[in-house]
């Protein structure tokens, strides 16, 4: 089955697709479909990569996808919990194509234009987690409500744009497995010692293809990407209650070297894994 694009499993005739998910782990491989996606995570944590933006997720986090943005949810292996989801795949003529366009419905405007490089819904968090967790057992007509409201109190919440402009590309067939397979490895073995060799072998290429290869899709270079990923984990470990070091998160996030990891940190967060320990 090839990896990318990714079809929605909804039946023809409903216009909002409403998927529920409950289990040990999200949908874990990179993937793009041609609806728009609101989620909502009810339970887990862990790594995000959306377009060419990589970041952590948490419970009750609210991201907004649009259409064909590549994006993959992976949770951590140390949350022992099931991990939970509620997420809506529609698009803007899925009603029709000019409902949205009515004047009563101007105010979704910022929502459509903006979803198309995907952003994190940074306000009106708990009233729309509250709606999304129990749209599912909602007959259709409250489910039709419930999705206006919830693209209202979208529209008008604070939010952080994730991807960027020259990162909006349509994967297809082979070439969406490769992204994948790429992804999938470096999230998997990024505590461990990474190299260009090794990556470059599953994407099937020497090291010098592989890295013009990364870079022109995902506007950064491989090395780049695998220290935005380890300094994410390290940012997760650092905020949670334990007892753990400074030195012995750097070494959990794949950096051998305090004074590196220290560097890289700052460079990346604007503040010391120390300071960043403290505020958090």
């Amino acid at each position: 089955m090839k990896v990318l694009p990714f079809k929605i499993p909804k039946p023809e005739n409903i216009t909002l697709y409403v998927q529920h998910y409950k289990g040990e782990n999200f949908y874990e491989k990179l993937h793009q479909h041609k609806e728009i996606q609101i989620s909502v995570v009810l339970k887990g944590e862990g790594t995000y990569i959306i377009g060419d933006c990589v970041g952590d997720f948490k419970e009750n986090d609210i991201f907004v996808l649009g259409e064909n943005l590549p994006h993959v949810f992976k949770r951590d292996i140390s949350f022992e919990n099931d991990t939970e989801m509620v997420s809506l795949f529609f698009s803007k003529n899925s009603y029709g194509d000019n409902f949205f366009d009515l004047p009563e419905f101007e105010q979704f405007d910022h929502f459509f234009n903006n979803s198309i490089l995907g952003y994190k819904v940074l306000s009106n968090k708990d009233e729309i987690a509250q709606i999304l967790s129990k749209i599912q057992l909602s007959s259709k007509y409250n489910q039709f409500t419930s999705f206006l409201e919830v693209l209202k109190l979208i529209s008008e919440a604070d939010k952080r744009k994730l991807s960027s402009l020259i990162n909006l590309k349509k994967y297809a067939g082979d070439e969406g497995k490769r992204m994948s397979d790429i992804f999938q490895y470096t999230m998997n073995n990024f505590q461990k010692e990474v190299t260009l060799h090794d990556v470059a072998n599953i994407a099937n290429m020497t090291p010098n293809a592989f890295c013009r290869y990364f870079k022109q899709r995902t506007n950064k270079t491989f090395v780049h990407f695998l220290i935005d990923i380890r300094i994410g984990n390290a940012c997760k470990l650092l905020a949670k209650k334990n007892d753990l070091s400074i030195t012995e998160v750097s070494y959990k996030s794949g950096f051998n070297n305090l004074a590196n990891f220290n560097r890289k940190f700052k460079a990346l967060k604007g503040i010391t894994p120390s300071e960043y320990k403290k505020k958090h």
